[in-house]
């Protein structure tokens, strides 16, 4: 299982964006917050990193915990997937 932290910010409104997340051992800044929406005890942000890689997070809001669920590769143009727990 790979370590996600997240670091996130309270923006316009109190709207939450993301500033940057650590993923392993890599640290991925946020250039822009794309979306948010909610699903049924989660949220999920996508945001676009300074390297132009789409990342889809999602916090699962009873135990605090975030999880990669969806990356994409500007190189590839395939998206991957993902669910990790």
């Amino acid at each position: 299982m790979v370590n996600l932290q997240v670091e996130i910010s309270s923006g316009e409104a109190g709207a939450e964006r993301i500033l940057r997340f650590r993923l392993g051992e890599h640290t991925h800044e946020v250039a822009e917050n794309l979306d948010q929406w909610h699903g049924e005890g989660y949220r999920y942000f996508k945001v676009r990193t300074a390297d132009n890689r789409l990342y889809i997070l999602r916090l699962d809001e009873a135990r605090g915990s975030w999880d990669l669920t969806m990356f994409k590769t500007p190189s590839s143009g395939l998206s991957k997937a993902l669910h990790q727990r």
